[in-house]
């Protein structure tokens, strides 16, 4: 098992509108096995599914993967107890999910900004 990481240690995500699952599995610290076994177990988390079954992750995909990561391996919720927080908290997830693009958009502006300044 990978070691409970805080989200704010995980990489930024790139403005890209679709990830591949060895994208998505560096950006969240977590193994593609692990992934598609929680796309069976969350409802919430449905990959584009291209040519050959390939599987396309969108941003809010992430942001569901980082916060399932949160409640699983920091929190220490079970499959079904973090399944029902994220069930019963669809329209906190909407401001949460909002906050966190904001603040991720903040980083990469200031990033931006240590760049032009040199």
């Amino acid at each position: 098992m990978l070691e409970a990481k805080n989200n704010d240690e995980l990489p930024a995500i790139p403005g890209k509108r679709y990830f591949t699952i060895g994208e998505v599995s560096e950006l969240c610290g977590v193994k593609p096995h692990v992934l598609r076994y929680w796309e069976q177990e969350f409802p919430q988390l449905k990959p584009v599914k291209r040519r050959g079954n390939r599987r396309y992750y969108q941003r809010q995909d992430v942001l569901i993967i980082r916060q399932i990561r949160s409640l699983l391996y920091e929190q220490g919720f079970t499959i079904g107890g973090a399944r029902n927080k994220l069930g019963g908290e669809e329209a906190k997830s909407d401001v949460s999910q909002s906050q966190q693009i904001v603040k991720q958009m903040r980083l990469e502006l200031e990033e931006l900004l240590k760049i032009l300044r040199r």
